[in-house]
């Protein structure tokens, strides 16, 4: 398959128009599928009302089946087409957060959505991304969009076009490249279904701000249990996972520094992943600065692009400090501890014989 790849200036006027705007939009309602900006990351859209468009978004990924897609509107007022209500709390989050990188689950209509995009559950994921070209498209497609991340499952996410076309050339129909994202990680997914809502995954809203417009919000252990069955994608299997294995780190910088010559006493090349603050105290093959500790907001902006680094210099092993989980640094941990396996060496604990998998 030959991928198109468009480029367009989220800053001009009349995106709707916009000839590669049109482009994309035409191959979607002909159930093709087209990568798309949004503020988070690259999303891999299809025609969420289409089996065959769904089916090609998963074979794209590598995507098993059972793993829900977030739907992407355009208007609050195609909710009514595929949901069976609006709760109130929902429609405050929506009015505070929408456009933007927040996730709302709800109760589904039967017979509207593909049975594919939903993974077979009661419920469906619906956002409104804050990014002007994918506005402009999913007003152009007049169709509810599903749209996982586009990039092959399991590898860090995509947050410019080159990475969908570092994984996915020659697999979609095109990308329409308007430029790098801004917050980096996923949207947060809350389940409003129940009175007291859910976080289903951490992301770009935080926990504190949905608490300060509709008052306390539950966290779902769920997101620890590879074993449940997911509700909101991110929620089983592994994902964002660079080439190397990753250690997540928790103790000095003395500690993983000790960590990194021991691997490469053993012939390793080793990568670490710091902070800005902190690059001047290790020693390794690659060291790379991801964002700056003291403003979590870069170290989530940049975390993805800096997974994708270590490919480039084909490290054998990555150790990683860990942040603060509170605020965004509780969607940084969750995409560390996935991109880990959960795999994490404390200085209180002997270190394993074998880091190598």
């Amino acid at each position: 398959m030959n991928t198109k790849v468009w480029k367009v200036d989220k800053y001009v006027d009349n995106l709707e128009s916009n000839p590669h705007v049109v482009d994309a939009a035409h191959l979607i309602r002909e159930n093709e599928v087209v990568a798309l900006p949004t503020e988070t990351v690259y999303g891999l859209g299809g025609n969420a009302e289409s089996d065959t468009a769904v089916a090609k978004i998963f074979t794209a990924k590598g995507r098993p089946g059972d793993n829900p897609l977030i739907i992407h509107i355009a208007e609050k007022v195609q909710l009514n087409r595929f949901v069976t209500e609006i709760p109130a709390k929902a429609e405050v989050l929506m009015d505070k957060f929408w456009p933007g990188p927040l996730t709302i689950i709800f109760n589904k209509k039967d017979g509207v959505l593909s049975e594919k995009a939903t993974a077979g559950l009661s419920t469906v994921a619906v956002r409104m991304p804050d990014h002007p070209v994918a506005l402009a498209l999913l007003k152009k497609c007049g169709l509810p969009v599903a749209a996982p991340s586009a990039n092959s499952s399991g590898k860090p996410s995509p947050t410019k076009a080159e990475h969908v076309i570092d994984d996915l050339n020659g697999k979609i129909a095109g990308v329409l490249d308007g430029g790098s994202t801004g917050v980096g990680v996923e949207s947060t997914v809350v389940d409003c279904t129940e009175e007291i809502p859910v976080i289903l995954r951490p992301g770009g809203v935080t926990k504190e701000q949905l608490e300060v417009v509709i008052g306390y919000v539950d966290v779902d252990p769920a997101l620890t249990d590879d074993e449940a069955r997911p509700k909101a994608p991110g929620m089983k299997y592994r994902h964002y996972a660079p080439n190397a294995p990753l250690f997540m780190v928790s103790g000095t910088s003395r500690f993983l520094q000790q960590l990194v010559e021991e691997k490469q006493q053993e012939g390793l090349r080793v990568g670490v992943l710091t902070t800005e603050e902190q690059v001047a105290a290790y020693q390794a093959d690659l060291v790379l600065a991801c964002g700056r500790r003291a403003e979590l907001e870069t170290v989530a902006a940049a975390l993805y692009e800096t997974l994708r680094g270590f490919n480039q210099k084909n490290v054998d092993i990555i150790f990683s400090e860990m942040f603060p989980g509170t605020g965004v640094g509780h969607a940084i941990m969750n995409r560390l501890q996935k991109a880990a396996g959960n795999r994490m060496i404390s200085e209180k604990a002997p270190t394993p014989e074998s880091s190598r998998e």
